[in-house]
């Protein structure tokens, strides 16, 4: 019996960097074989170098962790302790967490980072999106449905963040990014032609410009080491549980994607963060112009900020005003009719007419109106708005041209008949636009007598 012992004594592999206890981990970044001690001291010393390398912080400087309670975040929350008491960083450390108002999931991470406040001893501040903007992501998802709900979580959030910062009035807000999120976010941009952001999206520090700076000291560390390894071995209480509305996030695909690669090889992670340093945007690429919302002093490329535009829709009950990229108001305080002609401008008059479905549409210009009914799907949502719009149009001919009254009246009657006809057949819509057409030309006859 000890004669078989001991070959699988002699046969177990040692620490790499010890040389004297067993290795207990297989590090994904390196391949590395290490034992767990040796793995705290690896792991904290780089965290500690790219610190340094950077010149992330300054001594005295107050500084905001982005809590979530999830696995990241509460790392990133330990070893900075950590590390600014071993090393004498001299930094004010705080714990910053935004409440979306996710059921089921926000509310008991948030009891997470209440637990790490006491077990860190660092302050804690919760700002939400119903004292900030009015909504929580319950209501906003109950009203525009789990497609493109995550445009509006990730706006409101970095605002969110910087609003919170400001609160407690500190220099930087560090965030749990790791380097598999940044590879994410540099493919993303590539599959999204986003050159303003691929320009920006691996550099550890971002926002310099903005109200208050982020900086990343997880750039080049694998979410595998973070999560299945320290967190793990140190056992963090942390919060593991993925966001409920997120299932069919664009992001979700992307990371699968660098999963597979990662597990073909393992440096790909690091290789596509690299590849996205090395990138050099073409001088004759035209780059967005940063400036400061109109309307809440937010940094912003437009005369509203993506977070003013998106609760604008939501509190004038068009949710999807916002949705897509470059959507807005351009430099003139007009809507940019040559990126997204069909959206109504977020600059007119109080809506008050209502349409089907709950939907509001606003009584500013007949061809306001005629951007927005044809990109209603509903044939009933369709035959609304073109009710509002031939209105309209046929009381201001009225007025100009003193078109009769019966003209008036026959136009009403041909469109009620489509709607009659509309709700028997039950969503020929294709016959909506023959019907515009039969419908001007009528009352171009009667116009003509």
């Amino acid at each position: 019996m000890e004669a078989d012992s001991k070959p699988k004594k002699s046969g177990a592999r040692l620490c790499c960097v010890c040389n004297q206890n067993r290795a207990a981990l297989k590090r994904p970044k390196t391949l590395e074989q290490i034992c767990r001690e040796c793995f705290y001291a690896v792991f904290e010393e780089e965290i500690h170098q790219v610190i340094l390398e950077n010149r992330l912080f300054k001594p005295g400087e107050r500084i905001a962790v982005g809590a979530s309670g999830g696995k990241d975040s509460t790392v990133l929350a330990y070893v900075l302790s950590e590390l600014n008491r071993r090393h004498n960083y001299g930094l004010d450390l705080f714990l910053l967490s935004v409440d979306e108002g996710i059921t089921g999931y926000r509310d008991d991470s948030l009891e997470t980072v209440k637990r790490n406040e006491l077990q860190y001893g660092l302050p804690l501040k919760i700002v939400s999106y119903k004292d900030l903007y009015g909504w929580t992501m319950d209501e906003i998802v109950k009203m525009i449905g789990l497609k493109n709900n995550c445009t509006f979580c990730g706006v409101f959030r970095r605002q969110a963040l910087d609003r919170g910062a400001a609160l407690l009035k500190v220099d930087k807000v560090a965030t749990g990014h790791n380097a598999d999120d940044i590879a994410e976010t540099v493919l993303l941009n590539i599959l999204r032609g986003d050159i303003a952001r691929l320009s920006r999206c691996t550099s550890i520090i971002t926002g310099e410009d903005g109200p208050i700076p982020r900086c990343k000291p997880f750039k080049y560390t694998y979410e595998k080491e973070i999560f299945s390894t320290y967190a793990y071995f140190k056992k963090l209480d942390y919060f593991s549980t993925e966001c409920i509305y997120s299932p069919n996030a664009y992001r979700g695909f992307a990371r699968e994607f660098i999963k597979d690669l990662e597990r073909i090889r393992p440096r790909a992670i690091l290789d596509i963060i690299k590849s996205g340093e090395d990138f050099r945007i073409s001088t004759t690429t035209k780059m967005p112009e940063q400036g400061t919302c109109e309307r809440c002093g937010y940094i912003s490329s437009q005369k509203w900020c993506k977070a003013c535009v998106l609760l604008e829709g939501l509190n004038r009950g068009l949710p999807k005003l916002g949705i897509g990229r470059n959507q807005g108001l351009n430099s003139d305080g007009k809507k940019d009719r040559k990126r997204d002609s069909r959206t109504p401008s977020i600059e007119s008059k109080q809506c008050g007419t209502k349409i089907s479905n709950g939907m509001v549409i606003q009584e500013e210009s007949v061809q306001e109106y005629q951007l927005f009914y044809t990109n209603l799907v509903n044939p009933e949502d369709q035959f609304f708005g073109f009710y509002i719009v031939r209105n309209k149009k046929l009381k201001e001919k009225e007025k100009n041209e003193k078109i009769q009254n019966v003209t008036f009246e026959m136009h009403n009657l041909f469109i009620l008949i489509y709607f009659y006809v509309l709700k028997i057949e039950n969503g020929h819509s294709f016959c909506f636009f023959y019907f515009q057409f039969f419908s001007y030309s009528v009352c171009s006859k009667f116009t003509n007598k």
